[in-house]
Order: C-alpha cells, then structure tokens, then sequence
C-alpha cells in the first residue's frame, strides 16, 4: 500500500532519492544477471493519483437485497462520517448494534455476493459475501497482511413489516466492520502513524535510558478530519502489537479537534490527561500530525478543562523524534569492505575509498585474524568484527592505533557458514548477532563486555539465520528457517530487564511479515517504519521489496533485482536534503558482480579499483 503526504515522500524509493554516495556511476542498469542494461520505472503513488470522492446513495424503493447488499457495501465505504446513509439499508435494531469501527477487510477485488433469489412470499434471506482477503485492518487501525484467505461472510435480509420502509428489503444481522477491495482502500485509507516513547531499559547505563519515539503505523480514512483522528488514535493507546515495549503521556485525553494553520503551526484541543505532562503529550502529537504535513514549525497544546497548556518547537521535537538514535551523520557514512579485509570510508565522488585509522583499515598478515562480517557502531566509532571463519566476535575502535580486543563471543561450530552472523548495533550501543551452530543456535546480545543470551519467543522449531534490530532497540527483524528450508521473514519485539549488573532481553510476539514472499535472502532497517526486504515470491525472480513494519507494501510495486543479489545495507539515519527529489532511505547491495546503489529508482555500479566486498552503513 502506498505511504502517501510526508510518509510517501520519507519512503519513496521507487521515486528518486539523491544518496550520498554520489559516484561516476557507470549507467544506469538493472542488478547484473546477464544481458543489456534494463531501466527500471518508478511507478506513480496510486493513492495520490485516485483521490476519487465517494458519496453514498440511500437505498431505492422495491430494492432487491442484491442490489440492497450492493449499494450498502459501496455507501460503507464512502465519504460520510457516520456512516448514517449506509445504515439506511439496515432494520432498526441492527443499525444500532453494528459497529462500523471494528475493522477492514480488505478483498483482492470486488466482494462477490451469492446466494437465492427470494419469491414474493419470502419474507428472509440469506446471501454471502465472498472473496480473497489480502490484508485487514482491526479495532486500532491497525493493518495486518493475508495471503489470499478465503474469505466469507452472511448477511440476513428481512421484509419490513411496518414502518415507513414497509415491504421493503432490509438487512437484519451483519458482520461489523467494513469490506472494501484494494482500490477502494486505496482511495479511502491514508497510512499514517502515531507516535510512542520507548519503554525505559533500567538495565542500562548512559545512552540505554535515551528518549526516543517509535512509530505505529496505522490507516485512516483520508477525508473524515485526518488529523483529529490521527491524533485520537495517538491518545486511544498503541496497537496491542506494539505496547509492551512503549508508553504514552496520552493515557486519558480525548482530542477535540487538530488543525494546521498556513504557518504551519498545529492546534490541538484536549480534555483530560495531565497537564503537567504536556510537552511530552506535545511530543507525541507534534510527530503525529508532521506524519501528513512535510513541514510543522510548532505545535500548540491547549486543554479546554483547564490547565495552562503548552508549545513545543521543531527543534525540541527533532531531539526525541524517531530515528534519533539511527547515527545522525554517522549514520549516512558509508563504508566499502575490501575483499582482503580492510574497512575503507567512502568519501565523495571521483576519490577512492579510504582505509579507515586503526587495524581494522590495514590488510592481515599470514596468521593474523581475518576480519568477515563488520558491523560499524552507529557513531562510526567502533566495529564488530566477525573473523573470516565466523568463530570468534571482536571489537575495534576506528582511531589511529585501534587493535583488536579479545574475542567477546565464540562459537563451537566448525562448519563453514555455520558460526557467528549478522552483527546488529542498536542505537544505545547494543551489539546484537546469531550464532546458528547446530548443535546450539542463539541469540545474544552483547553490552559493553557482558554478554547476554537472548529467550526467543514462538521459535516454533525454526532458527535464527540473521538478524536486524532498529536503532530505537525496540522491534527486530529476524530472518528463519526450518529444517534447512527456506527463509522467511519476521518482526519481533525486543523487552529488556534485569538490573545494571545482570541485564536480560528477550525476543518476543513474533509476527510473519511478509507472507507473500516464498523466501527472504536479506534483510535491513530503510527508516524507523520501513523495512527494505530482497526476496522473491512463488515462481518469480528475486526483487527488492519496501515493507512497513506492519507489512504493507510501502510502494505499489517491487523492484527488479538480481539473482546475482547477495546482501543489501540501508540505514534509518537520513541523508542530507536533495531540493530536486523526495528525501529517503539509499540502498546499498552486494552481487557477485560488483556493489551497486539505488538512486532515482535505477541501479548504479560503483567502480572502485580494489576488489570490494561489500557496503556498509552504521548499525
């Protein structure tokens, strides 16, 4: 689904992005397997494009209660608040028990209705909306991905007896919640997101008890006050997916009403909650709205039961906003590992990379350790080294004279392939990694010099191939498998506890996020909502998907990639402003050919004369 307003233009990379890394690209070429250079097409924001106003028509005397299930699912889905023309179709007694508001089901195409053709004496019937749920929405906005399910439902139709629609055909008992097809959820929804703190990690020191707010993505219908609505759904609470590992100064409010003036200064009306509370309300909030408007300057609070209420600027927002912890700066440094080890920095176009201070920057000797795997820190201060035989993890400051420390973690596994993988840095300086040894697969997670194994929840008999954990530390997306198939892909919360000297984590409430994809070859964080996937679904070739992390597609469609595709790095950190294109997150990929960026939806070589490895980003 397409991310539109601020949103669509944060996540566009089918749209164009100028990335920092600005090289002589050499063309413009589609991921190298084989054959002439290919363009790749960005495809336009269908949400925008549509924007087709929808208005509800009232049921027509001596309607069938085909024609009647019809105009009551199409008056729905329209343009009016209440819904108070689709209740029209409804007896009495159902129109007030129906509850519009419990969620979306949304239908590869039109729902198909079924069902008898009633006689002139029948005075009920029974007909069956049926079709393929391809995604859903509950109570709480939240959007949640299908692939393909049967779905069907009864709706019960009565003759009135009397009244002012005597003998007219009226529905009597009905599923809640609404029932739309794609293009309709397109038109209707807008994704937007609110915004949660981070729950404290008490176990942590420093940086580990930093402010931060995580993203919720959520739909709303984008003509019925978007922005009141947006900032009720801030105050009703996170999505039950997320809030275990959040909390919210908007417990209590309810929001009066939300506008943003053409100075771009948003009001918003409150009552209840606690005033004294506000610039953390103001935080949440100033986030919320800046999701459907690309620029708020201020925000202002005012509580209409009393209370003296408060203004937050964009520069106090900025210090807890989502991505606050991705790197700033540091988190768009991009680095090249050289095929004989060497970690090098690249600077600017026409200039080759260079080798970064300290050990990790100079290539090893015979019988020196050999550097595999590097995950840089998310200051660009300090690497996590896997050694070459996935055996041993060190660390190294990227100053002059850095050496490597001592072996942190080990594993006990000697086959190739099967040690040490995936070095993860959170934003509170976090080393996350797998060791997929057979005999005893793990997850751990390493804290200054303490090292702590990691409880995965709903593992199922799958294992952990890979990982990747958000700068806010708060979600993690693992790659699985079982058996030795293939892998998929999964979101997870991560819950710290313990204490200082004795820290626990845990990984729990593990969800599949891309059903759709028969299986996942990397994975990595594009922004604090996004996830840039390289997978493939059944019977296609592999391509590079855009997913939210609740799973909706981010953009219509995926993007060519590459058999020859064998890692990518993104980063949440953003890159400094193009005034010709759409900030958003740069890609990064490995092949067996070469490196290669994403820029203005095309695949660019970078040319380098050492023989390199791979890309890499902070984190």
């Amino acid at each position: 689904m397409d991310r539109t307003d601020r949103t669509a233009d944060r996540r566009a990379l089918a749209i164009g992005w100028a990335v920092l890394l600005a090289t002589a690209a050499t063309g413009c070429v589609s991921m190298p397997s084989g054959g002439a250079p290919q363009r790749l097409e960005a495809p336009q924001n269908a949400a925008d494009g549509l924007q087709v106003h929808v208005y509800p028509v009232a049921p027509r005397k001596g309607g069938s209660p085909r024609d009647l299930l019809a105009g009551f699912l199409d008056s729905s889905n329209a343009d009016q608040a209440n819904y108070d023309t689709a209740k029209q179709y409804l007896t009495a007694l159902a129109a007030k028990t129906w509850k519009p508001d419990a969620g979306v089901v949304v239908l590869a195409g039109a729902p198909t209705p079924s069902g008898p053709t009633p006689s002139d004496d029948d005075v009920t019937v029974r007909l069956t909306v049926e079709g393929k749920q391809v995604a859903g929405l509950d109570e709480q906005h939240t959007y949640q991905a299908h692939s393909g399910d049967t779905y069907q439902r009864a709706f019960t139709f009565v003759k009135e007896s009397d009244g002012p629609d005597k003998g007219e055909w009226r529905i009597s008992d009905l599923p809640d919640g609404l029932i739309v097809d794609q293009t309709n959820f397109k038109n209707t929804y807008k994704p937007v997101h609110r915004y949660f703190f981070a729950r404290t990690d008490t176990s942590g020191p420093g940086p580990q008890a930093a402010r931060v707010l995580v993203p919720d993505p959520i739909y709303l219908r984008r003509r019925i006050d978007p922005l009141t609505e947006a900032a009720q759904a801030a105050a009703d609470g996170p999505s039950h997916w997320l809030g275990p590992v959040v909390t919210s100064a908007l417990d209590g409010v309810r929001v009066e009403g939300a506008t943003i003036g053409d100075n771009r200064v948003a009001t918003v009306k409150l009552q209840g909650g606690d005033p004294a509370a506000c610039k953390q309300m103001a935080q949440q909030l100033f986030q919320t709205l800046a999701d459907q408007q690309s620029k708020l300057d201020r925000i202002d609070l005012a509580f209409t039961g009393g209370g003296s209420g408060c203004s937050l600027s964009s520069a106090e927002a900025a210090l807890v906003a989502p991505g606050a912890l991705a790197g700033a700066d540091n988190g768009v440094q991009a680095f090249i590992q050289l095929e004989d080890g060497r970690l090098t920095r690249y600077l600017q176009e026409g200039m080759e990379p260079l080798p970064v201070p300290g050990v990790l920057g100079q290539a090893p000797q015979a019988g020196q350790f050999r550097p595999g795997t590097v995950a840089v820190r998310r200051d660009a201060a300090v690497a996590a080294v896997i050694g070459a035989d996935g055996r041993d993890l060190v660390e190294t400051g990227l100053t002059e004279g850095g050496t490597y420390g001592e072996p942190l973690v080990s594993s006990r596994s000697a086959q190739p392939g099967k040690g040490l993988a995936s070095p993860s840095w959170d934003g509170r300086q976090d080393l996350w990694l797998v060791d997929r040894d057979p005999a005893a697969p793990r997850v751990l997670m390493v804290r200054e010099h303490t090292v702590v194994p990691v409880q995965v929840e709903g593992l199922d008999g799958r294992t952990v191939q890979s990982l990747r954990i958000s700068s806010d530390g708060t979600r993690i997306a693992l790659l699985l498998s079982q058996g030795g198939g293939p892998t998929r892909l999964a979101l997870g919360l991560v819950e710290h506890g313990g204490t200082p000297g004795a820290p626990t984590a845990r990984i729990t409430a593990l969800r599949d996020i891309a059903p759709q994809l028969s299986e996942v070859a990397a994975v990595s964080w594009g922004d604090t909502d996004q996830l840039v996937v390289l997978g493939k679904e059944t019977d296609r070739l592999q391509q590079l998907h855009f997913l939210g992390t609740d799973g909706s597609q981010s953009t219509d469609s995926p993007l060519q990639g590459g058999e020859s595709m064998t890692a990518l790095s993104a980063t949440e950190a953003r890159l400094p402003a193009d005034p010709t294109s759409p900030s958003g997150p740069a890609v990064l990929t490995s092949s067996e050919h070469g490196l290669y960026r994403l820029k203005d939806n095309q695949w660019h070589e970078v040319p380098s004369k050492s023989e390199a490895k791979a890309f890499i980003y902070p984190g």
